[in-house]
């Protein structure tokens, strides 16, 4: 008996402990999102600062607030509209005595997200205020940002070497060969090299010359604007005579970088803070080197998004193009079309802005967009889409209902084409002494069979489907952009197209941003541009989404007044880079395995920014493998 009353006790004693343990981290959530929401009234005098640690998106990704007890680290993403409204409210504000662009731990974003942000960083400084901007290293995009600023510093150690677009990538079909896996593709496009990696050991001359002429202009773009900003830099033999430059400065990059113009002050974090406390004010009872800030969540919610006037409405193909639901980062066709439908049911809506910012994915997926757009148009309202970092293949396919469709002119365009992949391990399992066998009843019967392989009977039908598929493709675009189908096929084929060429070819209207776009839509529907606002068309967080983020995020943005030390010299940087492009051949693995579905896909979009939900799908994945093979 006694036994039995030390266990009740026992059990007692645990069920009060996980009481008190639920109403800890409860009450400890509850602090932490009230700490987290963003202050207005902080706002004071000092600098704004900009601390990008992280990727500029058009939308972040849903956030996966246990992804830190794994070990892992999430990748921070930065709204490009939030970043361009903090700076567009800066320039004339005389609280902000100063912009501060912390660029140690920036990621990148694609190049026309970047552009978008570089110009409004522009803007201040052509309002005569300043603009200070620091990292060790900078990369191509992030001296983009620093270009537009009054002053560039670099850590004394650290530098920049310019890379450009472009690079190697990995094709799989010897180790394919050697698997014994055959790899069945039914495509439709010569420059389709989606597919490549699985079926080639190199670029086909098709698609080594259609990536030369995008590359060099996406990248021909990136120096007319960083020359624009800073005249003074001697980009071209940055660029063309790096080595003679740094061999020249005894191996010190960043007095090589001050020399060619490209920064203006070398020194420490310390340094650097002194020089912003000079302009927004020493911060009284802080270490040296602290200032007067200004933290970028405070000074956004001070300054709202403007919603009077007449609603436009703006629904955002953001992501992989997917079927299904899924949160924001992942375009997923039910999710966009339910939202798109709802906000036309329920909101009095004027116009629709189409905001793409994607590489495609699964056709039915874009279909169901597309379909839930044309409701739009079937309510008599303008279409207008604003196409972001890149539109290419779904993200086309999406595009095609617009009244008119904006760009940038590095935006990365077109790729209209069609393929599908399935792979079968009848030779793999050959291999280690396994075969199969059963009963057919009719050609389809187990078909597609991974485990026999397809049959001719299959193959037909599927690589009939791709071409239907591109024929309707095709006949879609000729529609909407009022041409044969014959000159879509001469321009499609999967070919890539930076925004300029698409401009130049039809594919595109006009240049501007999602500012033009919506004031575009605004004159369609006969209203005066400066009496509307934009109505996004988006999940908002439920109450216990934001507590659980505002608990595992710690409490806010402290970060932005005491940044790291360093975010990497020059090496640390290059590490970086080599650890996306392992995070991208894990990916094409993944969709060898995985993709099942018929995809309107562009595989040159990732050489140019860095998809986030894979990055932080992978991250720890990447981190075990590079562990267990030493690098």
């Amino acid at each position: 008996m006694r036994l039995v009353r030390g266990a009740w006790k026992l059990l007692v004693g645990i069920k009060d402990g996980l009481v008190l343990l639920l109403m800890l981290l409860f009450f400890g959530a509850l602090f932490a999102v009230l700490s987290a929401r963003p202050n207005p009234a902080a706002v004071k005098d000092g600098a704004l600062v900009l601390n990008i640690d992280g990727m500029i998106v058009e939308q972040p990704s849903e956030a996966d607030p246990f992804a830190s007890l794994g070990g892992g680290e999430a990748v921070r993403e930065y709204r490009m509209r939030d970043l361009v409204r903090a700076l567009d409210a800066a320039k004339d504000d005389a609280r902000v005595k100063v912009v501060v662009l912390d660029l140690d731990r920036f990621m990148g974003g694609y190049p026309a997200v970047v552009s978008e942000v570089a110009a409004a960083v522009g803007r201040v400084r052509a309002a005569k205020k300043p603009v200070l901007a620091y990292a060790t290293a900078y990369t191509d995009s992030s001296y983009l940002l620093a270009a537009n600023a009054s002053e560039i510093w670099v850590h004394p150690i650290g530098g920049t070497l310019f890379s450009g677009p472009g690079g190697s990538r990995l094709y799989y079909k010897g180790l394919i060969d050697k698997l014994g896996v055959n790899t069945h593709v039914y495509k439709v496009g010569k420059f389709k090299s989606a597919v490549e990696p699985y079926l080639l050991t190199g670029q086909s001359p098709e698609a080594k010359a259609a990536n030369e002429a995008l590359y060099g202009a996406i990248f021909g773009q990136w120096q007319e604007a960083v020359v624009k900003a800073r005249p003074k830099a001697k980009l071209g033999d940055t660029i063309n005579r790096p080595d003679a430059l740094i061999v020249a400065s005894n191996g010190d990059i960043a007095l090589a970088n001050e020399r060619a113009g490209l920064i203006d002050k070398r020194g420490d974090r310390l340094a650097f803070g002194k020089r912003v406390a000079e302009i927004a004010g020493v911060d009284a009872g802080k270490s040296a080197g602290s200032y007067k800030s200004i933290k970028l969540a405070n000074w956004l919610e001070a300054n709202p998004v403007a919603k009077t006037g007449d609603e436009i409405g703006v629904i955002t193909v953001a992501g992989e193009i997917i079927d299904g639901k899924a949160g924001p980062g992942m375009a997923a066709g039910d999710t966009i079309a339910d939202l798109l439908l709802k906000g036309l049911a329920e909101k009095k809506l004027k116009a629709l802005v189409v905001r793409v910012d994607s590489p495609g994915g699964s056709v039915l997926a874009s279909e169901r967009i597309r379909q839930a757009i044309l409701q739009a148009k079937a309510q008599k309202l303008p279409v207008v889409v604003s196409m972001g970092g890149l539109a290419a293949s779904g993200g086309y396919w999406v595009s095609m209902p617009a009244d008119v469709i904006f760009a940038e002119p590095n935006t990365i365009t077109g790729s209209i084409g069609i393929f599908g992949i399935i792979p079968t391990f009848e030779n793999t399992l050959a291999k280690i002494g396994v075969t199969s066998d059963g009963v057919k009843t009719t050609p389809l019967t187990g078909q597609p069979d991974i485990y026999a392989g397809t049959n001719a009977v299959t193959d037909r039908i599927l690589q009939a489907g791709i071409e239907q598929g591109y024929r309707r493709f095709i006949g879609l675009v000729a529609a909407s952009r009022k041409m044969t189908p014959q000159r879509v096929d001469e321009i499609g084929q999967g070919r890539v197209w930076d925004g300029g060429t698409a401009r130049q070819l039809g594919l595109v209207d006009r240049f501007g941003n999602l500012d033009a776009a919506i004031a575009e839509a605004a004159k369609r529907a006969k209203l005066d541009p400066a009496k509307v606002h934009a109505v996004y068309l988006e999940k908002e967080p439920s109450w216990f989404e934001t507590m659980v983020a505002g608990f595992f995020a710690g409490g806010g943005d402290e970060e932005e007044e005491a940044a790291p030390e360093s975010g990497g010299d020059l090496y640390a940087r290059i590490a970086a880079d080599r650890r996306a492009v392992f995070g991208q051949a894990l990916g094409d693995a993944k969709r060898l395995a995985m993709g099942s579905s018929m995809q309107a896909r562009c595989l040159e979009c990732g050489s140019f920014g860095p998809a986030a939900g894979t990055v932080r799908a992978d991250a720890r994945l990447i981190d075990l493998v590079l562990a267990k093979v030493g690098l």
